[in-house]
């Protein structure tokens, strides 16, 4: 299931929705928090090595990039924090219909993140671009499940990035993220070393061979695989909500 989720999380984000739900069965007896920072040490992994790969092939302006990666670290931070206050299960109806939203909107839209259509002036990408970063950066400290996703269609509907630029920042603010919230799960011990270290060797394989098949591809394989996560993603969080709504 890592090697599984890294190659879509490689793509499109969404790793989660596979590496959480593989980590729950298999260890039902374990605290959600010990789980959560488990899948933590194998998504940082894997996503770092997707950076890398974008980074080659895509221009960064790493001025925008450094400032919305602080304000996702921080904000990933006091999500992380936030695990053991609040509960997740209030979450799951309003991030259902957002997913619905953003299923509906992607697919109308043919040619949404095709080409970069316009380039905003920077003042207006960084205060949009800090937005993206503090409620999906939250968001993945809190929760996690699909938080590529999220940030991919806040760059390309906010920033009006393409597909694959999109996907490449989404990489490395998840990175930061991921790393942001780990550092929380690491110091109240919560995680699964040995457990942990395994996923991210085949979580890694998964991402190397996502991020080259999303660079060879281009924005219209991306734009498809990102319509069937979502789609899955859909399916999951409706499933938990109706699980909730007959309890």
């Amino acid at each position: 299931m890592a090697f599984v989720a890294g190659f879509i999380d490689a793509v499109v984000g969404g790793g989660g929705l596979i590496q959480i739900p593989a980590l729950l069965i298999a260890f039902p007896d374990k605290a959600v928090a010990t789980l959560f920072g488990t899948n933590k040490i194998a998504a940082i992994s894997g996503t770092s090595v997707a950076a890398y790969q974008y980074s080659q092939r895509i221009r960064f302006d790493y001025r925008l990039l450094i400032i919305v990666s602080l304000a996702a670290f921080t904000a990933s931070f006091l999500g992380a924090k936030a695990v053991s206050m609040v509960r997740a299960d209030i979450l799951r109806p309003v991030i259902l219909i957002i997913l619905i939203l953003m299923l509906i909107y992607v697919y109308t839209n043919k040619n949404l993140g095709a080409v970069q259509t316009k380039v905003l002036p920077f003042a207006k990408q960084l205060l949009l671009g800090s937005l993206i970063g503090l409620v999906v950066g939250f968001y993945d400290g809190f929760f996690g499940p699909g938080t590529g996703s999220f940030l991919i269609l806040g760059f390309v509907v906010l920033l009006r990035f393409d597909f694959l630029t999109a996907s490449g920042y989404a990489k490395l603010i998840n990175c930061v993220t991921n790393t942001s919230a780990l550092l929380v799960f690491i110091r109240s011990w919560n995680y699964l070393l040995g457990i942990g270290l395994l996923m991210a060797v085949f979580n890694i394989a998964g991402n190397i061979i996502g991020s080259r098949m999303a660079l060879r591809e281009g924005n219209g394989f991306v734009r498809k695989i990102f319509l069937v996560v979502v789609s899955l993603m859909i399916l999951r969080y409706g499933y938990d909500v109706f699980q909730e709504f007959l309890s």
